[in-house]
């Protein structure tokens, strides 16, 4: 073992065995704990993250057979089917090795050793135990990649000027390692800028991981972003790695960010400045190598002005700023995207569509579409869906009105707070309490909306 590394669990009911072990691993490992007591082994398991467990074969109630050794191997891998353990014992024979073995035993040491034969076999032990981890952390990325692959996506498209700018920025900005924030409305498309950003650039080959800040609580904010260890909380069955170390060579999309309180957004900042973190029920920083993309439909600007927004993880995460403009203001595209979407559906379910006629493009285009691209998306959908006719009409479109005219919202004083108190109700029952969309609509932070709902006795 020529360098310092592995974290080694030692077992042995002779306190002079163990004191000799610690003598002789001390400088050749990064920890090494001893226990005399076999009942301690699933306390030291949950907190300790060992590669390899050397388990005495033989304790003071059996000091032949190894059966008590054998019964605690069962124990060991029903807590953790990874786990490395090495058998030592004085008393070992061919049979019993084998026996070992299929047991589930990684390989046997015999009583007394040779130190150089011990090292060896440990350092062989050691690397196996980091090669599964590895190989768990792969396959916890290849999920993470089919559930990608899985998603709907469809091409980032415009023709418009507001839309040319955009293509711009992301054509200088794809090829570095600079940490972009994309601002725009809800259905504007930031996830595919992101994803345009991640296809564009040096990871190109490594896996984009996507996550909806706004979708995970805040206690298991950590979990799911740093990982955890086995046991590190109740529902803790097994070792879990975060998105952050998941997404590491890649690039990580943190959508939504504008909705995280500060105390998580001091976390996050704490593991975008140090480029490690730390699993939930862990103190051994693993670190991290990922492009940060974020995005919010929230004003950024505003909330760190009302304190609500932290200034130094702003800086951290908006060296470039991309702004997606919301759909009335690029109505050019709004036939390209139609059209598109109207190829997409035509296909998938089967409809001998060959357009849209003028006058049912008029009406796309004279609507406002305050769900932007995705709205329209959905109205195509659902207008192939159930049409018969080889062309889309006007009737084809039933669109709602425009959120904020006065069809849905009468007026029953002019008196402002009044005024104010109405329209805030009125939004959050359009949005069903939904918090997040109805700060939006509002033109509002949660924060904001938050105060207000206090004052008015919502």
């Amino acid at each position: 073992m020529s360098d310092k590394s592995g974290r080694i669990l030692a077992v042995d009911d002779n306190e002079d065995i163990l004191f000799a072990l610690k003598l002789l691993l001390k400088p050749h490992v990064e920890v090494i704990d001893t226990i005399s007591k076999p009942n301690l082994i699933p306390e030291y398991m949950h907190r300790g993250n060992y590669d390899v467990i050397l388990l005495d074969m033989n304790f003071t109630k059996d000091a032949i057979s190894g059966q008590e050794g054998f019964d605690w191997l069962g124990k060991i891998l029903e807590i953790d089917p990874g786990a490395v353990v090495v058998f030592i014992t004085a008393y070992g024979d061919a049979e019993k090795a084998v026996r070992a073995i299929k047991a589930g035993a990684t390989d046997f040491i015999l009583k007394p050793w040779q130190n150089e034969k011990l090292l060896a076999t440990l350092s062989s032990a050691i690397k196996l135990s980091r090669s599964k981890k590895e190989t768990e952390t792969l396959r916890n990325k290849q999920k993470e990649i089919s559930a990608v692959l899985d998603q709907p996506f469809h091409d980032f498209i415009g023709n418009s000027d507001e839309m040319k700018k955009v293509f711009a920025t992301i054509k200088k900005v794809a090829g570095t390692d600079a940490n972009v924030l994309i601002l725009g409305e809800n259905g504007t498309g930031k996830e595919l800028v992101a994803r345009a950003l991640h296809r564009n650039s040096l990871r190109k080959d490594e896996v984009f991981i996507s996550v909806d800040l706004g979708a995970i609580s805040e206690t298991l904010f950590e979990s799911e972003l740093f990982g955890h260890e086995k046991g590190a909380f109740t529902d803790a069955k097994k070792e879990k790695a975060g998105r952050f170390e998941i997404a590491s060579g890649g690039t990580l999309f943190l959508d939504e960010i504008g909705n995280l309180s500060l105390p998580l957004q001091t976390k996050l900042l704490t593991a975008i400045e140090r480029r490690e973190i730390i699993r939930v029920g862990s103190n051994k920083p693993i670190p991290i190598d990922v492009r940060m993309i974020c995005a919010t439909n929230m004003d950024i600007h505003q909330s760190v002005q009302e304190n609500h927004f932290r200034q130094d993880l702003l800086y951290r995460i908006n060296t470039v700023e991309i702004h997606l403009p919301p759909l009335r203001e690029r109505t050019s595209d709004i036939p390209l995207l139609a059209n598109h979407f109207l190829k997409i559906y035509s296909k998938k379910y089967k409809k001998p569509i060959r357009g849209i006629s003028s006058a049912g493009m008029k009406t796309l285009v004279q609507y406002p579409w305050p769900g932007n691209v995705r709205e329209l998306q959905h109205a195509i959908e659902r207008a192939v869906i159930m049409s018969d006719a080889e062309l889309l009409q006007p009737d084809d479109f039933p669109l709602h009105p425009p959120r904020g005219t006065t069809s849905g919202l009468e007026l029953e004083t002019y008196d402002l707070e009044e005024v104010e108190k109405q329209v805030i109700q009125k939004v959050l029952k359009m949005h069903q309490g939904n918090i997040t969309q109805a700060a939006s609509d509002l033109g509002l932070t949660r924060t904001s909306l938050y105060r207000r709902m206090e004052k008015y006795g919502l």
